[in-house]
């Protein structure tokens, strides 16, 4: 990839600087690329060719004194990343493998984007554009550009033909900034003669130094009124001096003659914040309103998908970085996580569906060799009689019922027809080889505890109400089963055969040793027991509403259920109340002890401490029984130990601390609603296939792994998602490009069984800097969540939390090594564009419930639980919950509009700072887990009065929001029910908080401000200044 210039003739070799090099500035004679001599081993200086013609040069301008620093060879950036043009040759002199070259050419170049500059002159006309508030340096796509006319490659001409200014070159707008360098003249807007000379002055943007600004001298050969000034940035003490010699020889060769057009020069191709201290001050210079922050939500490179159409969507599969690097050395100098975030079902937007496939009695397309599936990047052969696997390049006879004559293109006549080979997702129906055992049904088992505190908190009630009411829209009809377990210090079984009118209840109080009654009619068919399981689920909490059993016999309770449906597998929903206290796996009190935090044992707490659980979800996982564990209690439930089960059989944890039906009922029937009614898939297996040369080393997520790469899911759906992180097996990739193919084998609903088949591409490079621009900070940001989550369980917080801060500040002092020879970057913190929001989710990472702080800052249970959701969310939820949504109402509240407003215009999210929060206005803080409503202590009393009605003066701990009957708070609570909807994965419960209401104003939302000093915990100017120091200390 960006080696061969495939369809142009082979160009002489050209120096390693732009042929359209400008004027020096004055008394710096110009140089190329290349080092002064006597600089860095590993650079040789360019020598020119002997048969170009001399040209004399005399500089003018005082002498210059000795260098500082040797210099770099660079790579003129105007050729190689002029959109629509192919990159250049190499040339013998340039360096593409060399560790701090410059990005070198790869097929993905763009054009650089100039971010703000430190200082300029200010020319005449209209004023610079200034920025949006919250973005900085941002790239080219945002400011529209004016057409570029095609420059010529090759030698350049001897003299270039004067013309209007912009003739020949990309014009910058007008706040554009390049970093001077002796030899280079930066482009400026055209001037008027008259504009005064010398050094001037001029106010900076927030946050960045002011510069002085020098102005050249007209050259000999050029005159004032022709080209633009001179922009110089300040040089380090002494300058920049080259060996005599060399500067002769450059002088002599005709590509450093200034151009007489205005030419643009070497651009900066990267965002920066300036850090710098205000002179005579202690304090930064920094403007937070500057610093980049995903106001806009999860934002997916669009380029790959651009280059790749055939590729499955990203929200199926994204990779860490669209640039896989080509060489070991490589991919261990990129230091961020080199993998991808796979989610299989996720959910199609309307309209849109995965097409499903019947290759009938043919059989299924697959590679011989590898197992590929037919996919849109196979090549068909031999007149269409043979295909070669994109994987392993297997040449696979094509069966005689799937040919198709190849037309001159190569391309199948039924192309159209084959979604298979035009689609990167695709469903295909699974033949009776693929099975083990005939396709099971949709079975869901019921796990209950009846204890006292279950009865008295309505947790029965409502999970009893819950389960009749979706029993019509359970999937699989007619063939769904469904069956019941309750305990306390006994179990209770149910039969629920057909043939009764009412079930019948049976009590094993052995608890040692465990034996199932009837175990044919304990698990029955739901269409046709319904009414006996509706008579069921309307006694059940009048059944135990008087029960006073404190006790819970979770452990055997579990063994129960797994002899019950170890047959066929299913769905096992655990709804406990209380911590374990009998039987097999009780478990006892643990954690309350703060002394144990900081030490080597503060993350046993965080794990199971009775090997009981991993064994029972060893055993689930085996025979096809994934888990979901509903906790509930207010006291220490153990939930490290109780999420285990969920952990290893592919499911997840719900948790409702101090449950109380009239708070939390709605939260819990719309999640268990949900549980219950989304498309699941049963007794899955899911693979990952990549090509030869690299393989997925490590998987993260809620999965038991089978073998070194199957990942077995006995119940999966759409809000599951699994991170993995890829290794190179060879030293060196020789192909352009690399396949990944995801398959989930599994039972539908329906009862056929079925394999989704995901495809993607993505080119090999050789460049570093490639793959920083092609990173995807979303799917880094989901590796590195799980990365912390799993470490804290094996470690101190503070190593979690150190290790995510040591990783960013590796990528980040590389990414500046690469652009330090090039530019002058002095105090500031560079990024590459794709990873400008990377330091701040790094905060966020380290402030979430299962990293932050100590034992006071998050309850035990709740930081285990927290780790067990976020182990297993989706990209784009992921992000929402690190980096929540902040917006203010009241203004759109008080405005009269349609009923149907856009919500989108009202969602206009905020900084997470409490500098963000107007004491004057109502604002709502959305996590997708939970709604806060701020109301600020000066906001109107008439909105408060109709929003909460004849409650807006009382304490808000205490008020439920409902809607009245008003305009107003009938838009806001059409609001809120969208913020719902837009995504049913979770219910966020509403919590109402009045400015200045502590504790509770500082649990709900000040400490979730991640973006401010709290508790003892870096704000996002301190991190950035860490991070900053970090790089610069051995940068």
């Amino acid at each position: 990839m960006g080696t061969e210039n495939q369809g142009y003739p082979n160009f002489p070799a050209r120096p390693t600087s732009s042929p359209f090099a400008a004027a020096p500035p004055p008394g710096v004679p110009p140089q190329s690329g290349g080092p002064a001599t006597g600089s860095e081993t590993g650079f040789r200086p360019f020598q020119p060719a002997a048969s170009q013609p001399t040209r004399p040069f005399t500089p003018s301008g005082p002498p210059v004194a000795p260098s500082v620093g040797p210099m770099r060879p660079v790579q003129s950036p105007l050729v190689s990343q002029i959109p629509g043009n192919r990159p250049p040759p190499p040339s013998a002199n340039s360096f593409p493998s060399t560790p701090y070259g410059p990005p070198g050419g790869g097929s993905f170049q763009r054009f650089p984007a100039p971010p703000f500059p430190a200082a300029q002159n200010p020319p005449r006309g209209p004023p610079p554009t200034q920025t949006l508030a919250g973005h900085l340096s941002p790239p080219m796509s945002i400011r529209p550009q004016q057409p570029m006319a095609p420059v010529t490659m090759g030698p350049p001409p001897q003299s270039m033909p004067s013309g209007p200014p912009g003739a020949n070159a990309f014009p910058p707008p007008a706040d554009s900034h390049m970093a001077a360098r002796p030899g280079f003249q930066q482009s400026m807007p055209p001037v008027n003669p008259s504009y005064p000379g010398g050094v001037g002055s001029q106010p900076s943007f927030p946050g960045y130094p002011s510069k002085q600004v020098l102005q050249a001298p007209p050259m000999p050969f050029q005159s004032v009124s022709q080209g633009p000034p001179s922009t110089v940035s300040q040089y380090p003490p002494g300058g920049f001096a080259q060996h005599p010699n060399l500067a002769a020889q450059q002088n002599m060769h005709p590509s450093y003659a200034p151009p007489t057009s205005n030419v643009q020069g070497l651009t900066e191709d990267f965002n920066s914040l300036s850090l710098s201290s205000i002179p005579g001050s202690l304090e930064p210079g920094l403007d937070r309103n500057s610093f980049p922050r995903p106001l806009d939500g999860d934002v997916k490179p669009n380029s790959f998908a651009e280059t790749y159409p055939m590729n499955c969507h990203s929200r199926y599969l994204r990779l860490t970085t669209s640039a896989i690097p080509n060489s070991q050395s490589l991919a261990s100098r990129w230091h961020l996580p080199l993998g991808a975030v796979v989610c299989p079902l996720a959910e199609t937007p309307e309209g849109e569906e995965v097409p499903l496939i019947d290759f009938g009695s043919m059989g299924i397309i697959r590679c011989r060799r590898c197992r590929t599936y037919v996919n849109p990047y196979v090549n068909f052969t031999d007149s269409g009689r043979k295909w070669r696997c994109n994987i392993c390049s297997m040449l696979n006879d094509v069966p005689g019922e799937y040919f198709s004559h190849l037309d001159a293109t190569g391309r199948r006549m039924d192309m159209d027809q084959r979604p298979e080979l035009t689609k990167g997702s695709v469903e295909i129906i699974a033949p009776t080889e693929y099975m083990v055992r005939p396709p099971m049904p949709p079975i869901y088992f019921f796990l209950i505890d009846v204890s006292i505190s279950a009865s008295k908190s309505g947790m029965l009630e409502v999970v009893a109400q819950t389960i009749k009411s979706c029993l019509d829209n359970l999937p699989g009809y007619p063939r769904t089963q469904i069956g019941f377990i309750t305990y306390d210090s006994t179990l209770h079984f149910y039969n629920m055969k057909s043939s009764l009118s009412q079930p019948q209840m049976m009590v094993v109080s052995d608890l040692d040793d465990i034996f199932v009654p009837l175990p044919d009619d304990l698990l029955v068919n739901l269409s046709e027991s319904r009414n006996v399981v509706e008579a069921f689920l309307d006694s059940l909490p009048l059944m135990f509403q008087d029960n006073v059993n404190v006790e819970s016999a979770f452990g055997p309770a579990l063994r129960a259920a797994f002899m019950v449906m170890n047959q066929l597998g299913g769905k096992l929903l655990i709804f406990q109340n209380s911590l374990p206290s009998l039987g097999a796996g009780r478990l006892k009190l643990r954690g309350d002890d703060p002394r144990i935090y900081g030490t080597d044992k503060e993350y046993t707490l965080r794990v199971a401490e009775d090997p009981f659980y991993k064994q029972m979800a060893a055993d689930c996982t085996k025979f096809q029984i994934g888990i979901n564990v509903y906790a509930f209690s207010d006291k220490y439930t153990d939930i490290a130990s109780l999420g285990t089960l969920a952990k290893y059989t592919g499911g997840q944890v719900y948790y409702y601390p101090g449950f109380q039906s009239s708070v939390h009922g709605d939260k819990l029937r719309h999640e268990l609603a949900r549980d219950l009614t989304r498309e699941t898939a049963w007794e899955a297996v899911m693979r990952i296939r990549c090509g030869k040369g690299i393989r997925f080393s490590s998987y993260h997520g809620n999965f038991m792994l089978r073998s070194t790469d199957l990942l077995a899911l006995p119940a999966v759906d759409c809000d599951k998602a699994y991170a993995m992180q890829l290794s190179l097996e060879e030293t060196l990739l020789t192909t352009p490009t690399v396949y990944f193919q995801v398959a989930l084998l599994y039972t539908a609903s329906c009862g056929e069984r079925r394999i989704r088949v995901h495809t993607a591409v993505a080119p090999v490079v050789a460049d570093l800097g490639e793959m920083y621009r092609q990173a995807d900070t979303g799917s880094i940001v989901s590796v590195y969540t799980r990365l912390a989550i799993e470490k804290s369980l094996s470690a101190k917080l503070d190593d979690a939390r150190n290790a995510i801060q040591l990783k960013i500040v590796k990528a980040l002092r590389e990414y500046r090594n690469l652009h330090a020879v090039q530019h002058r970057l002095g105090s500031r913190l560079i990024y590459p564009e794709s990873l400008k929001f990377l330091p701040l989710y790094g905060l966020a990472i380290s402030k979430s419930t299962p990293l932050q702080g100590g034992p006071a800052d998050a309850s035990l249970d709740e930081r285990c639980a927290a780790g067990f959701t976020m182990m297993a969310l989706p990209v784009k939820k992921l992000l929402k919950l690190l980096y929540p949504n902040l917006f203010r109402v009241d203004e759109w509240l008080s405005k009269p509009s349609a009923d149907q407003d856009d919500l989108k215009d009202v969602v206009r999210r905020l900084p997470l700072a409490a500098e963000s929060l107007d004491s004057r206005g109502l604002y709502i803080y959305d996590d997708g887990f939970r709604l806060v409503l701020w109301f600020g202590r000066m906001l109107s009393p008439d909105i408060a009065k109709n929003l909460l009605g004849a409650d807006f003066a009382a304490e808000l701990s205490r008020v439920t929001l409902q809607e009245q009957e008003n305009g107003m708070s009938k838009k806001l609570m059409r609001l809120i029910n969208k913020v719902r909807e837009n995504d049913p994965s979770y219910h966020p419960m509403c919590f109402l908080v009045r400015q200045g209401e502590q504790p509770r104003e500082g649990f709900l939302l000040l400490r979730n401000l991640i973006e401010d000093q709290m508790g003892g915990s870096s704000g996002y100017v301190d991190w950035i200044m860490q991070l900053h120091r970090q790089i610069q200390q051995n940068a």
